[in-house]
């Protein structure tokens, strides 16, 4: 049997690390606002006629080969390829495999491409083992398998795009998450969305474990600012609804703003200069995406001004991504040889 499954990545436009168990119980109406884009993780699953498990990463250029799934097991902590790993550890297939991944998102880019990877895999897993789990169950089971991996909390945000597609409120209460669908219309957003990746790498897991560390060890100031990080992703999520792009973009501005108060290594000379150079061409605001230090930065642009965005990222040398709003989520395909 051969299973296809991809997910989309996602782009944060505010609220993001209040997504963290257990930062988000902390500030009432916890809401991450972000959207999927088509920039997709996938993996091809196909079963084989001995017990053997084949590991093989497209974009990373890796493979690795097990005599079965108990010696997989047992060589925990010792993978070239942890990501598809870990999820096979997990849930443990009674069949020798072969598994490809293969990613669109540059590595450490900063729009969950890990994250869209590991519901694509598990989602795969769930159609060739015919678990019948739900989509929310393989959410669950995803985010705790990415903290083994990491060794520090995972937020629960980059799920729901790789999940649900499209524009996404994930709400984030003591009662659990819920996510809302947001009626937002794509082509518009397409029109005003510039994605840039720097060229460097960053690690999310470092970032936001310091900041969530000092915010549950009582640090006032890292509490204040996640207070209006707060506000600005319910203002953000209102703003969106009502089509506001201009206060989107100023929203967008003062989310910047506060998350470089609780991490100065959030930001890197050259996004300082992408973000000063492209704002007198018509940008509304910018944002690194994920926990930043690197990897993309998001410009919310004036519908004619993307060109001229665009032009000044690539002198001042960035790299821009084309990217549209993914409508769907994770898409699963069996076939039978």
């Amino acid at each position: 049997m051969r299973i296809h499954s991809k997910a989309p990545c996602r782009v944060d436009l505010a609220g993001g690390t209040l997504d963290i168990w257990p930062i988000c119980l902390y500030h009432d109406g916890a809401v991450t606002v972000n959207f999927a884009v088509n920039r997709y993780a996938s993996c091809l699953l196909q079963t084989r006629d001995d017990a053997k498990i084949v590991l093989r990463s497209r974009d990373m250029g890796g493979e690795e080969v097990f005599d079965s799934i108990d010696a997989l097991a047992t060589a925990a902590g010792r993978y070239k390829l942890p990501l598809p790993a870990w999820q096979l550890r997990y849930f443990r297939p009674k069949m020798g495999l072969a598994l490809e991944t293969d990613s669109e998102a540059p590595a450490g880019a900063g729009i969950s491409g890990s994250s869209a990877l590991i519901i694509a895999i598990n989602a795969a897993l769930n159609k060739l083992l015919d678990l019948r789990l739900s989509i929310e169950r393989i959410r669950e089971i995803s985010q705790n398998i990415e903290s083994q991996i990491i060794r520090v909390p995972t937020g629960a945000q980059d799920y729901y795009p790789a999940m649900y597609g499209g524009v996404s409120a994930v709400e984030l209460s003591p009662g659990g998450i819920v996510r809302r669908a947001l009626p937002i219309d794509f082509d518009e957003l397409n029109r005003r969305a510039v994605l840039v990746y720097t060229g460097v790498p960053r690690n999310s897991g470092i970032n936001n474990w310091e900041v969530m560390k000092a915010h549950i060890d009582g640090d006032r100031k890292v509490h204040r600012n996640f207070e209006r990080i707060a506000a600005i992703a319910q203002g953000m999520r209102a703003a969106l609804e009502k089509a506001d792009w201009d206060e989107a973009g100023r929203l967008l501005r003062q989310e910047w703003t506060h998350r470089r108060k609780n991490a100065p290594g959030i930001t890197t000379p050259l996004i300082d200069r992408l973000v000063k150079a492209t704002g007198p061409a018509g940008v509304l605001g910018a944002k690194v995406c994920g926990a930043g230090g690197g990897g993309c930065v998001f410009f919310l642009v004036k519908p004619d001004a993307k060109s001229r965005v665009e032009a000044i990222v690539e002198k001042e040398g960035g790299q821009t991504l084309p990217i549209a709003v993914a409508p769907k989520g994770v898409a699963v395909k069996a076939e039978r040889e």
